[in-house]
């Protein structure tokens, strides 16, 4: 059973590795399920038991990384402490820069989802067709249905791919309103992605719409 566990473990690991999305539970069931693997004893337990061996090995000194769950699915991220070192490089690979009107009124649909376009441009005082737009094409935003109001305004809400870029598992994990203070600074250091250089927060509040 233990030699079997590691054999898929190292499967495994090499799978999570290798995808370009969070990994999840089912998606792994499923790649077993392949003539490729049918020499390999699996099931639930055994899957279970070789996430738990992949979390405890990459918890070692020699590896740079971790295994996270994130949005319900496993990836590789790297050690907080690397942070600052890959900050310009592997963390933010392919990730456009947000603006600070487009972090501000993602962070507003973050806290207030589902929420409406005019309940945004309420909250910023600006109008925000071009940042919902602009979110929308990111992919880090989705339409979540129609609010039950005059019109049937269309809803929005933070998508899968939210999740792996701030490399969160829940909106939960997102820091609490009530736990920020009023400085500006701690703010920012606050809601920032792991990685992400200073000058790329912001602080909600901004009246003035800016382009990206």
């Amino acid at each position: 059973m233990q030699e079997q566990t590691m054999q898929v473990a190292e499967i495994v690991e090499a799978l999570i590795f290798a995808a370009e999305a969070p990994l999840r539970k089912e998606a792994i069931v499923e790649l077993f399920q392949h003539e490729d693997f049918a020499a390999l004893e699996f099931n639930d337990e055994i899957l279970e038991a070789a996430l738990q061996a992949i979390q405890e090995k990459l918890r070692g000194e020699a590896f740079v990384f971790e295994l996270r769950l994130i949005d319900g699915g496993y990836q590789m991220y790297t050690k907080a402490k690397y942070y600052p070192y890959v900050r310009h490089a592997a963390v933010v690979k392919n990730q456009k820069r947000l603006s600070r009107a487009a972090l501000e009124t993602l962070s507003i649909i973050a806290y207030k989802q589902p929420i409406t376009k005019t309940e945004i441009e309420f909250i910023r005082g600006v109008n925000c067709d071009y940042t919902v737009r602009s979110l929308l094409d990111k992919n880090l935003v989705d339409i979540r249905g129609r609010a039950d109001a005059p019109g049937r305004p269309l809803l929005y809400g933070t998508s899968s791919y939210f999740m792996e870029y701030f490399g969160i598992n829940a909106i939960s994990e997102l820091p609490k309103l009530t736990e920020i203070k009023a400085d500006a600074q701690e703010f920012q250091a606050s809601f920032r992605m792991p990685g992400m250089p200073k000058d790329q927060a912001t602080v909600p509040g901004n009246k003035t719409e800016e382009e990206e």
